[in-house]
């Protein structure tokens, strides 16, 4: 079980030095009270911060620098000194040496996170072309993680206070997303929404909306066969496993008419067709959850804004909601296997379970189907629900 600090240790690493993370980490702990909440550590360097705090005029921003998280104080921020090529910094200048530094400061915070030495990591905006190297050789944070952590599979999860937004294919060319859809695939991701949904946000009986991928999700097969053939089956294969899921609805139909403050966690086909509806609903409070890992990790949802950096135009709450989900998903978590392995939960369980064996994960879902059914959720009725004419 996790055990957690007074305070937990919140990683954050700088992202590109010469996009908006480093004043965006500068102005959200000099203006906010964050870190009467946890306990920062910056993956980055003093250096790059001190131009930014001159840059911006911003006269008092203290911090110590550490050589671990162990030597961090609790709700002072801290600074891991671990990037090289600092020599010039550039605002608003992509470069390789700010792509290097970008993942420089990700991997030593990664580090530190399989260690156990920090409780949750979030990551500021990187350059997806400057940071190549031999070692980072990925379309972008998330499938990095996924390899460092060896999870074959995982979900983007846009979080947001009026939606949650997942995506089957991420960075993906749109010419590739139809091949990339297979009922395997978009099942894989309704549990891991599912899993998520419930162990990390803390909602008890999630209901998730799939949407289609073609217009007016296939139209029967006029319009294409995957909806029907793939996402459908899928859909209909998560509600046999006692996971209540409606779709595949067509995502224009389903925004337009507002059905989608009805669900917990929306599914979607690809990128676009996730983001484009989150960010106009959630502005700059979404956040970036990593789903699927068995670390927190957490983002703001917005790019590296050359455009702005160093100017103190950049808006913090995408930041802000990051580092709250982070502690919000790790306290839920805490909460969640503390009732599963809780001796509490073991006498109950014991009780009702007495004369057929130990409760599982079985047990579980058969809680599960009987709340389905007495919510009256039927999948027959579902299927289809509005579509187009």
């Amino acid at each position: 079980m996790l055990k957690p600090r007074k305070i937990l240790r919140i990683g954050i690493s700088i992202g590109d030095i010469h996009g908006v993370g480093p004043e965006l980490v500068i102005r959200a702990f000099n203006e906010t009270k964050l870190k009467d909440l946890c306990t920062p550590i910056i993956y980055g360097s003093s250096r790059v911060l001190n131009h930014y705090r001159k840059l911006l005029k911003v006269e008092k921003f203290s911090y110590n620098v550490i050589q671990e998280p162990s030597q961090a104080h609790p709700k002072k921020v801290s600074v891991v000194e671990c990037i090289s090529g600092t020599d010039e910094v550039e605002p608003g200048i992509p470069s390789p040496a700010a792509g290097l530094a970008a993942f420089e400061a990700l991997a030593a915070a990664v580090k530190d996170l399989k260690a156990g030495e920090l409780d949750a990591l979030v990551t500021l905006p990187i350059d997806k072309t400057t940071i190549q190297n031999k070692d980072f050789k990925f379309p972008g944070h998330t499938e990095y993680l996924a390899s460092e952590f060896g999870v074959e599979e995982n979900l983007m999860l846009m979080v947001g206070e009026d939606m949650r937004m997942g995506v089957v294919t991420g960075h993906l060319p749109l010419k590739d997303v139809a091949g990339a859809i297979s009922q395997q695939k978009v099942y894989t991701k309704i549990r891991l929404m599912h899993e998520a949904l419930k162990l990390d946000f803390g909602i008890e009986r999630p209901k998730i909306a799939v949407l289609g991928l073609n217009p007016h999700a296939g139209d029967h097969g006029l319009i294409g066969k995957e909806d029907s053939e793939r996402i459908q089956k899928a859909v209909e294969q998560a509600f046999n496993n006692k996971m209540m899921v409606l779709g595949p609805f067509p995502a224009d139909g389903f925004f337009q008419s507002g059905q989608f403050v009805e669900f917990d966690g929306i599914l979607a086909m690809y990128h676009d067709q996730g983001l484009i509806p989150f960010k106009l609903v959630s502005g700059f409070e979404g956040t970036n959850y990593t789903a699927g890992l068995p670390v927190i990790r957490t983002s703001p949802d917005h790019g590296v804004a050359y455009s702005l950096a160093g100017k103190g135009y950049a808006n913090l709450e995408s930041l802000n909601h990051a580092i709250y989900t982070a502690i919000d998903v790790y306290r839920n978590r805490h909460d969640f296997q503390e009732i599963e392995e809780g001796s509490l939960w073991k006498m109950k369980s014991k009780e009702r379970d007495r004369g057929r064996g130990k409760p599982g994960v079985a047990d579980r879902q058969e809680r599960e189907v009987l709340a389905v059914q007495d919510d009256g959720f039927d999948y027959e009725d579902s299927v289809g629900l509005g579509e187009e004419e």
